[in-house]
């Protein structure tokens, strides 16, 4: 009787040893293919946000470039006011989308690029801050005045 019991056992432990391994030569394939798809959306991620940064960049030098503008007219003031308030919406969005990756950068994943977003979104945000103070703030200094009139004759 003794000997049935300890069959069984072996019966038992033998199909239990047997479908383990079947499951893990099975999962090393799904595993794989888990970690390449896993691998494939955090370079997807990387390369979406080097878009968005390389945008973002072209969009900086360009605003950069307005500040430079003199004697605009009423309606070119009011649109490049305009211009700034998208400017400030975009970087709320952008600050919003920059908080939303903090999983990803505590777990180190894509950090170089999430910091170079996160530059991006900070110059961003200097260069309209600078639009309006220079068209909108530092006119009524007279000192700036003379000082943009001085560097418009360079």
């Amino acid at each position: 009787m003794q000997s049935l019991t300890h069959k069984e056992e072996l019966l038992k432990t033998f199909s239990d040893v047997r479908s383990l391994s079947f499951q893990a030569k099975k999962e090393a394939h799904n595993g794989e293919e888990k970690m390449n798809t896993f691998l494939d959306a955090i370079n997807d991620f990387k390369a979406m946000l080097n878009l968005q940064n390389e945008k973002l960049s072209d969009i900086i030098v360009r605003l950069e470039k307005l500040t430079w503008f003199n004697n605009l007219d009423e309606d070119s003031m009011m649109l490049l006011n305009d211009l700034i308030a998208v400017a400030k919406d975009i970087h709320s969005s952008l600050i919003r989308q920059y908080v939303q990756m903090n999983n990803a950068r505590m777990r180190g994943l894509a950090n170089e690029t999430i910091k170079e977003f996160k530059s991006e979104i900070d110059d961003l945000k200097e260069t309209y801050q600078d639009l309006e103070s220079v068209f909108f703030f530092l006119p009524d200094f007279p000192d700036f005045k003379e000082t943009t009139k001085q560097l418009s004759l360079i």
